[in-house]
Order: structure tokens, then sequence, then C-alpha cells
């Protein structure tokens, strides 16, 4: 008898993770799925065993226990079970949520991500994460919603190079969380529905839960794919600028007493866009901290409205014109 069809939403995921792991310059020995056991990572997980297993590449799972929850360390036990059955490696990793002002959700994404990057640096392995087309157009409207700019509405890169060197693809921006469902019901995948992903006290789970829905119903269908579409956008301007960047940055900055200095009259010449983006990057590289929009328009000032105004206090260091150029120093 012919094999039966293969279902449309398992095809759809392992497409995506097919298309993924071709479209890097080189082929990793290994891959890691990070797997939390909801639907996203699951169905993530059972394509990536498929693919990697075809292409020849180890594949294994990292489940995170972050130890906020009773019983966390059972339901990412019960993630890693579902791992081995797919065929893969498993290991679950326990983290120390360290709590700050950003939140505790932020607190454990940093945990998160920190242990992932350990593993990812021993194993020398790309990481990837089960982040879906729901997701991307999530991130999109807070960022929209913040005002936070264009780095923002970029949401989440495809394939990302950390200062660390870890890559982290995301596979499914492409892809529902309609279709990873449908994928681990045909796969006869039971997901781990998290609690904190109906929790209304997270703004993401409100975008998710009230404010989507409602702009589709409002505007129609297809808000979505469009807030998806407006990322993908923006991060094709973005590149464009960064490239230009690049290649004027070098002729116009200059090593300073503790810091570094930017040519006033070569920062006027450029648009508006383009200047505040030089000084963003200026700050960031040299302090490894970012500006907010309002520092950043602050800076410029001193290059567009110059009436002799004083240094600028910013995170980590100070700006002041002196001369013709405009000199960003460490505290």
């Amino acid at each position: 008898m012919p094999d039966a069809p293969l279902n449309p939403a398992v095809a759809e995921v392992r497409l995506a993770v097919r298309t993924a792991l071709a479209a890097l310059p080189d082929r990793p020995a290994t891959v890691i799925v990070a797997l939390s056991g909801g639907a996203d990572s699951l169905a993530l997980a059972a394509a990536t065993a498929f693919e990697a297993r075809a292409a020849g590449i180890r594949a294994f799972s990292v489940t995170v226990d972050h130890r906020l929850q009773d019983g966390s360390d059972r339901i990412a036990a019960e993630a890693s079970k579902k791992a081995l059955g797919l065929g893969i490696g498993a290991l679950v990793q326990a983290v120390t949520v360290s709590a700050t002002t950003d939140g505790p959700e932020a607190d454990a994404r940093a945990a998160r991500y920190a242990a992932l990057r350990g593993i990812a640096q021993r194993e020398d392995a790309p990481v990837l994460l089960g982040h879906t087309l729901d997701d991307q157009a999530e991130t999109v409207l807070l960022g929209l919603a913040r005002g936070s700019g264009a780095g923002s509405l970029q949401g989440m890169a495809p394939v990302r190079t950390d200062d660390d060197g870890v890559r982290w693809i995301r596979p499914l921006l492409g892809v529902r969380r309609t279709t990873t469902r449908a994928a681990c019901a045909a796969e006869g995948l039971e997901p781990w529905d998290d609690p904190h992903n109906a929790d209304p006290r997270y703004l993401r789970v409100r975008a998710r839960e009230r404010v989507l829905p409602v702009l589709e119903a409002e505007l129609g269908p297809g808000i979505a794919e469009a807030l998806a579409r407006t990322a993908e956008q923006l991060r094709e301007d973005a590149e464009a600028f960064d490239e230009m960047i690049h290649e004027t940055i070098e002729d116009i900055v200059e090593h300073a007493e503790a810091g570094i200095s930017v040519s006033a009259a070569a920062l006027a010449a450029n648009p508006a866009a383009l200047r505040n983006r030089i000084i963003r990057l200026v700050v960031q590289s040299e302090f490894g901290v970012g500006l907010t929009r309002r520092q950043t328009v602050e800076v410029a000032r001193l290059v567009t409205d110059w009436a002799g105004q004083g240094p600028i206090d910013l995170p980590g260091c100070t700006a002041a014109r002196r001369g013709g150029r405009i000199v960003f120093a460490a505290r």
C-alpha cells in the first residue's frame, strides 16, 4: 500500500526547518533545540529530529527549568522524555532566576538565554528557537505601542549571531501558532500549556488574547501576517542603513582621550535618520550602552542646533562639542 500523505502542518514545519538549516553558510555538526514542552518548541523539536537525521546532523534538546512554578522539574522531565521519544538527545538545565527591575518575565528570559548560551558555546552549535509568526506579530505590536522606534519594530531576526559568537535561529517565524499545534496533534505529541501564557498580568498575553483578536475582528483577517511583513521590511531597511553607516563611519570617527569623537560637519551632511544611527552606533560600540530616542536627539542638537550648550550626560558617558567634533567620553 502507498504511504499515507504527510500531514500539511507537519510538512510546513519540516520545510521551515529544512530551509533554515540549508540557508546556513556552513552546515553545523550539531544543533540544539530550545524545548519548553509547549506546542511551538515541541513541533520544532519533532521537525528538527526528522530534518537533522536526514542531513546527518546531531540534534539534541535543552529544556531550561526556571524553578518558578511548583512541579517545574516534572514538566521539564516530561519535555525531555518527549525529545528522547523523537530520537534526539535531551538535557534538562535548572537555573536560578535573579530578580531585577526588568520584571519576572525578562528575568526568566535572561536566565534561560544564559543557560542556552553556555551549552551552545560548549557544543559549538547553533540554537533553534520556536518563535512563530504570531510571536513576531506580538513583538511588533508591543514595539509600536511603546513608540520604541524602528529597531523594535524589526521584531526578531530569523538568524542572529550574538557578541559571544552564539548563533540563534528561528525557523518558524513564517509559521502560525495554529500550525504548530496541528503538527503536534498529527504526530501524537501532547504539548504542555504554560499557565503564564494565559496570565493577563503579562503585557504580551494581553496583546495576544485581547488586542490582536480585536484588530482582526475590526480591520479584517491578516493582521498578524501584516505585522510580520512590516518587521521583515524594516530589517531589510536596517541592513541597508547599517551598510551605509559602516562605509561612512571609518572616515568620520577618531579616538579621543577616554573615548571617541565624530566629525560634526560629517554628521550634519547626513540625513537625520543616518545621523541618529551613527550616534547610536558609536555609543553602543564604544561604551556598550543603548541610547533612547530623546538622548539621541539631544546629542544630534550639538550638530544641528549648536548654541554653546554644555556636555550632555548619557548612560556611561558624556557627549560634548569641542571645535568641529562631537566628543564622547567615559564618565
